[in-house]
């Protein structure tokens, strides 16, 4: 007996997309979607969040004006 194949959501489009060795492109439906994802990456446009840069805000914040005491 065969087992039934898991069906998933294209992140990209919303279709259904056969999550089984035979599609290459899992999780996405198809070349295009994942192609458009993998865009996105590029572009900056989908991150995934880091700790915070320290030394940056550091420099932020030795490069401004003290505060004058009144």
């Amino acid at each position: 007996m065969r087992r039934p194949v898991a069906t998933v959501t294209c992140p990209t489009c919303g279709r259904p997309a056969r999550w089984h060795a035979d599609n290459p492109w899992r999780p996405f439906c198809c070349e295009r979607c994942k192609l458009i994802d993998l865009g996105e990456w590029l572009s900056e446009n989908h991150r995934i969040p880091g700790p915070p840069d320290l030394e940056a805000l550091d420099a932020d914040i030795d490069g401004q004006e003290p505060d004058d005491p009144a």
